[in-house]
C-alpha cells in the first residue's frame, strides 16, 4: 500500500491555512492546473494607502505580472476575512465588488465606506510560499454631536452650579469649543472669565444672571462640515425693584408719570395699586405700560396719572412677582404748586383749560429719597423758630 502523497498536487495557498473560510475557496485553489509560465508572478508596484470620508466609494489596486493561472486574493487583515479570489467575491457584504484590467491589475471596490472597513487590505499570489502586500485604508468621518447623550436646555437657580456636556463623534478625534451666542465672555467662576472654553463639559459655578443666555458646543476636525449644539441657559431669580424717585410732586391738573424698574426670571407679572391695595387699571385716569428692556429680564414699568386731582396725592404701589417671590415699592405724589412758580418766572403763563378733553403736562417735581429726609427736618426746624419768635 502506497501512503505517499500524488505527486503534482500542490500546497495549499497561504490564505487557506490563515483564514477561515469555505472549504469550496481552497478548492478553487488546489483543483488549478499548475501554471505554465516563464517566471514567477510577482507585484509591479505596491498599493497605495488610502484616505476616504465615510459614506464615499474607494477602490484598491494589486498590480501583478506574469500570473499565469495562479489566483489573487484579497482579504481584511484586521477582520481576518477573504473577500475575494480573482473574480469571485467571497464575503457576504453586498458594498463589495472586485474587477480587473486583463488580469494585471485587480480592483477591490468598497461602495459606501464605512468606518468598520477601516483597516489594513492585503492583496495575495497563491504561489507555494504566498506573496502578500499590504495597503491601509483610512476613514475619516466628520463630527457629529449626540443629542440625547448632550446637555439640554437648563434651567437653575441663581447661585447654583451648572454643568454642560457636549458628546461628540467623528475620526479623528474632533476638538471640542464652547462659546456664549451673543459673543460675551463665559464666566467660569468669580475670578475667571474666558472667550472660549476648549473642554467636552463646561463647568459654570456660582451662576448669576448674567450668564443667562445661550451657549454654542461647537465640534471639528480634519473633516469638513463642522457642527455645533446650542444649549439655553436659564437662571431663575425672584424679583427686584429699583425706584429712582419715591417722592414726586406734581401741582394739580397736570399729567405725572411715575415709574419703577425691575428685574426676575421667569418673567414677572406687573401692576400698580393705591396704598389702599386697590389694583390700578387702563382708563382715562391711569395708563401702566411696561418695557421690555436688555437683557430680557429688565422691565420698566410706568404709570401715567392724568388730570391729578387732590383724591390723586399719595402713595402709590409697583408689584412685581413671578414663581420664585414677589416685590413691591412705593412711590408719594404730592402736591407741588413751585413748579408753576418756577415756569413763571421764566416768562411763561397757565391757565387752567374749560375743556376736559385738554390734557396739560408740566415737568414734575422729582426728589430722590435722601434729599426729601433733609428737606423734611429743615421744615420742622424753621417751624419750631417761628413759633418760639411769636
Amino acid at each position: 500500500m502506497n501512503s505517499s502523497k500524488p505527486r503534482g498536487r500542490r500546497a495549499p495557498p497561504m490564505w487557506c491555512k490563515a483564514f477561515v473560510t469555505v472549504g469550496l475557496l481552497c478548492e478553487l485553489a488546489l483543483s488549478a492546473s499548475p501554471p505554465v509560465i516563464s517566471g514567477d508572478p510577482e507585484f509591479t508596484e505596491p498599493i497605495t494607502n488610502v484616505t476616504v470620508p465615510a459614506g464615499r466609494s474607494v477602490k484598491l489596486g494589486c498590480s501583478v505580472r506574469n500570473l499565469g493561472s495562479y489566483k489573487v486574493a484579497w482579504m481584511h487583515f484586521e477582520q481576518s476575512a477573504i473577500l475575494t479570489v480573482n473574480s469571485h467575491v467571497i464575503t457576504r457584504n453586498p458594498r463589495i465588488t472586485v474587477s480587473h484590467d486583463k488580469h494585471r491589475t485587480w480592483f477591490l471596490h468598497i461602495n459606501n465606506v464605512q468606518q468598520e472597513d477601516r483597516g489594513r487590505y492585503m492583496c495575495q499570489i497563491n504561489t507555494i510560499t504566498a506573496k502578500t502586500q499590504i495597503g491601509y485604508l483610512n476613514v475619516v468621518v466628520p463630527p457629529s454631536i449626540s443629542d440625547s447623550l448632550s446637555s439640554s436646555d437648563a434651567i437653575v437657580r441663581e447661585g447654583a452650579n451648572v454643568s454642560l456636556t457636549c458628546h461628540v463623534d467623528g475620526y479623528p478625534k474632533p476638538d471640542i469649543k464652547w462659546k456664549r451666542d451673543d459673543g460675551l465672555q463665559i464666566n467660569i467662576n468669580k475670578t475667571l472669565n474666558v472667550s472660549e472654553w476648549e473642554e467636552p463639559t463646561l463647568e459654570l459655578h456660582r451662576i448669576s444672571r448674567l450668564d443667562m443666555g445661550a451657549y454654542l458646543c461647537i465640534a471639528t476636525n480634519s473633516v469638513p462640515p463642522s457642527v455645533s449644539k446650542r444649549i439655553k441657559v436659564s437662571v431663575d431669580f425672584p424679583p427686584m425693584l429699583w425706584i429712582p424717585h419715591q417722592l414726586v410732586g406734581v401741582p394739580l391738573g397736570y399729567n405725572v408719570t411715575l415709574e419703577c424698574y425691575t428685574e426676575a426670571h421667569p418673567t414677572s407679572l406687573h401692576y400698580w395699586t393705591r396704598d389702599s391695595g386697590q389694583m390700578l387699571h387702563d382708563s382715562g385716569k391711569y395708563k401702566a405700560v411696561s418695557i421690555q428692556g436688555v437683557p430680557s429680564y429688565k422691565v420698566q414699568m410706568k404709570l401715567t396719572i392724568v388730570d391729578v386731582s387732590h383724591t390723586d396725592y399719595g402713595v402709590y404701589k409697583c408689584v412685581a412677582k413671578n414663581s420664585r417671590g414677589e416685590t413691591d415699592g412705593t412711590i408719594r405724589l404730592y402736591n407741588d404748586n413751585s413748579v408753576l412758580n418756577e415756569i413763571t418766572r421764566s416768562g411763561q403763563t397757565y391757565s387752567k383749560p374749560n375743556r376736559p378733553d385738554i390734557i396739560k403736562n408740566s415737568t414734575p417735581r422729582l426728589i430722590p429719597t435722601i434729599t426729601v429726609l433733609f428737606l423734611t427736618a429743615a421744615v420742622r426746624l424753621l417751624s419750631r423758630r417761628r413759633e418760639r419768635m411769636m
